[in-house]
């Protein structure tokens, strides 16, 4: 017997709430559906600096000093492929006191990957900044935040803690400092009235290429910086997972 219409429309209804709530669990930064991640520091005066998408001789450096300058330690998600191309830069990062993380070897959606291909881009990134500086790498970054079961499954395996966010601000678009900084507080104080700290997304880099423009970024930051109360706390990912 032909289904009946109220019966298809159930069925379409029930598919496509699964669709909804897979996208919501492979895509949602703050998402635990498919594995536990870390999101965010729990004390409202604390902040995690991080940075996706280096190194980048055109920004990187230039990052490096604003946050010498205002004794602050930070997390730099990297790209295996820019990690061969810029290990004295991936060098200068770890020497400064940086935690380094895994962002895959060459920035590819993770959640359309098959387990093998999956496997390479995390293994062979790791390789390529264990090779550098001679420590195994213990946090990772899935790009996009895209991940599925087997993407978490394999991170464990290496021994990958992921590291997601809930402050992003959309900085390889091109803005102004300005826009990025009333955007990084209006973040920061949406997290404050929840009663968390902010784990906060920047790009010093783009996965598109070395030399990506981020002196905006640059600038946002050391504004930040500038303004922030003198009791924030800056921690690292590994500091409260």
């Amino acid at each position: 017997m032909p289904p009946t219409k109220s019966a298809a429309l159930a069925g379409s209804g029930l598919a496509l709430g699964l669709a909804a709530v897979a996208a919501y669990a492979g895509l949602s930064a703050q998402s635990q559906i498919f594995g536990q991640t870390i999101v965010a520091p729990p004390s409202p005066n604390e902040i995690a600096l991080t940075f996706d998408d280096g190194p980048n001789p055109a920004a990187t450096p230039q990052l490096l000093e604003v946050l010498a300058r205002h004794s602050v330690r930070a997390t730099f998600f990297l790209i295996g492929n820019f990690v061969r191309r810029e290990a004295h830069l991936v060098r200068q990062i770890a020497a400064a006191g940086h935690a380094v993380g895994n962002h895959t070897m060459t920035h590819r959606r993770l959640l359309l990957l098959g387990s093998r291909t999956i496997h390479q881009e995390l293994a062979d990134c790791n390789q390529a900044i264990e090779d550098t500086l001679g420590n195994a790498v213990q946090l990772f970054r899935p790009p996009y935040g895209s991940r599925r079961p087997v993407v978490m499954q394999l991170a464990n395996e290496l021994g990958l803690t992921t590291v997601q966010w809930n402050v992003m601000v959309g900085d390889w678009n091109p803005t102004s400092a300005a826009t990025l900084l009333a955007r990084l507080e209006r973040g920061m104080r949406r997290n404050q009235a929840r009663g968390r700290g902010s784990n906060i997304v920047l790009h010093d880099g783009g996965h598109s290429g070395l030399g990506q423009p981020r002196l905006a970024t640059v600038a946002a930051v050391d504004r930040l910086l500038s303004r922030l109360p003198p009791e924030t706390a800056f921690v690292t990912p590994g500091a409260w997972s």
